[in-house]
This record gives C-alpha cells, sequence and structure tokens, in this order.
C-alpha cells in the first residue's frame, strides 16, 4: 500500500496535539493509506531539505514561528492567505507546486461563533502581533469589531505591556490570546495585562490548547469573565486542513 504522509512544521513541536488528533481521525474513519507526522525544524530554510527527502509528502500544517516565513517558498497563496498574510496549511499540488492557505481563520470564526454567540463587543484587545494575531484581526473585521493591539515591540502594536492602560483592558470585553505564552511547558506563564481589571462582562478566548486550562484563562475565569480555550479553533482548522488536502 503506498502511503500518503501528513505532516506539521513549526518549532517547538513537543506541545502539539496535531499527530495524536490526525491518527485518531484516521483510525475512527477507516483510513488505512495516511499517516501524519510532526516536523521540527530548526529554520524554515530546512523545508526545501524535507521536502526533497520525502516527495510523498502531500501537505502539512504550519505553526509558530514559521506562519509568515514559509510564504518565500510558496508557489501561490489563497485569498484568506493572501489576505491574512499569514499560512498556517499548505497543500503540495503535482509537480510539486507549493500551493498556501490559512485554516485558522475558519477555527476562528467557529471559537468566536462558540464564545460570543450574537454578542457584538465593541471593542477588542488582540495580544500579539504574529502569523496567529493576523488571523484573528481578519475574523474580528469580518465582524466590524475595533480592536487594539498588544506587542512586546513598540513598533507593531498599539500598545505594549509595559504602557498598556488599565483602562483600555477594562473597555475591551473581548480579549484574545494570540501569543503562545502559557503553552506548554510554560504553563505557569501568562501575558502581563492587568486582570484586575477583567469583569464579569469579558470573554476571554485563548488560542492555546495545551494546557486546556491556561494561566490566562484561568485569571478570567477568577474574575468571573467567560472564557474558551484553543481546542475549537484547533479542531475546525485541521478538518478545515484535511479538506483542503483532498480537494
Amino acid at each position: 500500500m503506498t502511503m500518503r504522509r501528513f505532516g506539521l512544521i513549526g518549532r517547538p513541536l513537543g506541545h502539539s496535539a496535531s499527530a495524536a488528533y490526525f491518527t485518531a481521525k484516521f483510525g475512527r474513519e477507516g483510513i488505512a493509506d495516511c499517516v501524519f507526522a510532526l516536523h521540527e525544524l530548526p529554520s524554515i530554510d530546512a523545508l526545501p531539505e524535507l521536502l526533497q527527502a520525502m516527495p510523498e509528502l502531500e501537505g502539512f500544517n504550519v505553526t509558530i514561528p514559521y506562519k509568515r516565513e514559509v510564504m518565500r517558498y510558496l508557489d501561490d497563496l489563497s485569498f484568506d492567505a493572501r489576505m491574512i498574510g499569514a499560512v498556517n496549511c499548505v497543500r503540495r499540488e503535482t509537480g510539486g507546486r507549493l500551493v498556501g492557505h490559512n485554516t485558522d481563520i475558519v477555527g476562528l470564526r467557529a471559537a468566536l461563533d462558540e464564545l460570543l454567540g450574537d454578542e457584538l463587543p465593541g471593542q477588542a484587545l488582540v495580544l500579539g502581533t504574529g502569523g496567529a494575531s493576523q488571523a484573528v484581526q481578519y475574523a474580528l473585521t469580518e465582524r466590524n469589531i475595533p480592536f487594539f493591539l498588544v506587542s512586546r515591540d513598540a513598533g507593531k502594536g498599539n500598545y505594549t505591556y509595559d504602557n498598556l492602560p488599565c483602562e483600555v483592558v477594562e473597555q475591551s470585553p473581548l480579549i484574545v490570546n494570540a501569543t503562545p505564552v502559557g503553552t506548554y511547558p510554560a504553563v505557569g506563564e501568562a501575558p502581563r495585562i492587568p486582570y484586575a481589571y477583567v469583569t464579569p462582562a469579558h470573554r476571554l478566548l485563548d488560542l492555546v490548547y495545551n494546557p486546556p486550562l491556561t494561566q490566562f484563562l484561568d485569571y478570567g475565569r477568577q474574575r468571573q469573565a467567560r472564557i474558551l480555550n484553543g481546542e475549537t479553533m484547533f479542531r475546525a482548522q485541521a478538518e478545515a486542513a484535511w479538506e483542503i488536502w483532498n480537494a
């Protein structure tokens, strides 16, 4: 039997549930000719070597820190990937042509639907300015939700963590952690924002799914805010990637 291969590239990948998710999916759905593996690359420059070594690799997901860097190796982009400016899913087509997609946006739509329902927050606060944050910004723009960005780099966001006003937290009913802070194994860490200004009217979304209850979400829970981790987003984007690879 010729095996179809799929995978995930990024660094580090110790927290990732992707291989377990797809392996379980293949077993549950009786898909015997597919395997999914993790490929931790020391830099994005190692991608051509991986592709050469694995000509049977039909598609792969992309995670931190390569969602933007991978774009220079791609031959084309989907509309969403082009608009967002980041890629988390690549399909390898006939002749080795690489097409980048963004399925994070599919996952974000599902997560926002679950967390907000019919609510339309007057303002959102997005923590982080990387590739995942770009998808968050796109999803919020789709819903006409204005937002502020917090970044470690003063040149990238509206605020840094050191100069974020307390009233901005208080006046942002939706707060999204689009950084990897708090991801396993660093489970005791959380973005440095004034959590004392989070209220029961707040909604906190963390794109991290391992651990299920991050320190960021736990702080929100303690303040009686509604919280949601990255599991919904993870599952939705994984299924969207599978559809792309099999289109």
